[in-house]
């Protein structure tokens, strides 16, 4: 059982940081850059790691995508 941690938490630690990156470089070039919501979802992803993350994909971006189409 201890043998199956480690590589489990490897994936998992990737996986999270890959969706961190992808929801930075999601904002960083979509999100536009009218009043202050731009910087203020980069921090929320910056310092919420991945619930942060996650946060933005579930919350910002559909909303986003409705108004702005992209």
């Amino acid at each position: 059982m201890p043998d199956l941690f480690l590589p489990i938490a490897v994936i998992l630690l990737a996986l999270g940081s890959v969706l961190w990156l992808w929801a930075l470089v999601d904002c960083l070039r979509n999100e536009p850059s009218e009043g202050n919501d731009k910087i203020i979802w980069i921090l929320v992803i910056l310092f919420g790691n991945a619930i942060g993350a996650v946060l933005y994909l579930l919350i910002r971006r559909p909303k986003r995508i409705e108004q702005y189409g992209k």
